[in-house]
């Protein structure tokens, strides 16, 4: 789909990769961009139209759908993390919390605006997902599960909304300097870069954007002999 005139919607786009989506699509000629927050009132610097937005929480996300019927794309970019792995002791609680946010939420909202996206002309689903929806090797292990789970509900939704001219993408990437990644001493890429690169996919009709290096490297060695997603060995 094209971004200019489009009438978009991002969730937590009050920081870090959501931000930078909002104010890119702007740049690119968004007729409007609506900026999914809990806190309204924080988002006061650019010309985007806060919106009270809790993903976790089904009466915020009807009430998004019903005051943002306009919309013709949605970007799931609400997420969390935390470290740890599924041997720790609180690992079923921290589960829980990943699963809510960056699988059930993004369920909410895609089954919310699906509707209002054919109204409108099919538009298109944006996911942000990870390089960790195919790698868990454990230091981060409920996120990577719940990307995984994400990458899934992506996939199935892609077949699910074909038929009302619904375009899905889903953006991987590896590690973004962002507050998320604060802490892990690892390469990062700049917000900047990844949804330049999200945005260019989607305006070429493209499923899936492989938006860093280590992204490619991982998907490519997913049919290598010893998958990429298995304890590499020396």
């Amino acid at each position: 789909m094209k971004i200019e005139n489009a009438i978009a919607l991002v969730t937590g786009a009050n920081r870090g990769i959501g931000l930078t989506f909002a104010r890119e699509l702007l740049a690119r000629g968004a007729r409007k961009v609506y900026a999914g927050v809990r806190d309204s009132a924080g988002v006061t610097d650019f010309g985007v139209q806060p919106l009270r937005l809790d993903v976790t929480k089904p009466d915020d996300v009807a009430a998004a759908a019903d005051f943002a019927s306009d919309v013709t794309l949605v970007i799931n970019n609400a997420g969390i993390a935390q470290p740890g792995g599924f041997l720790a002791q609180d690992s079923e609680d921290v589960a829980r919390r990943m699963f809510e946010t960056n699988f059930f939420a993004m369920l909410r909202m895609s089954k919310a605006f699906a509707p209002i996206l054919k109204a409108n002309g099919g538009g298109a689903l944006l996911n942000v997902l990870s390089i960790a929806s195919w790698v868990n090797g454990g230091e981060l292990a409920a996120y990577s599960a719940s990307k995984s789970a994400a990458w899934s509900l992506t996939n199935a939704l892609r077949n699910e909304l074909v038929a009302q001219n619904t375009q899905v993408l889903a953006l991987h990437m590896g590690f973004v300097d962002t507050d998320l990644t604060h802490g892990f001493d690892v390469p990062k890429s700049s917000p900047d870069e990844i949804v330049k690169r999200a945005l260019d996919g989607l305006e070429s009709g493209l499923d899936e954007v492989l938006a860093d290096e280590v992204t490619l490297q991982v998907k490519r060695g997913m049919t290598a002999a010893r998958p990429s997603y298995l304890p590499q060995t020396s």
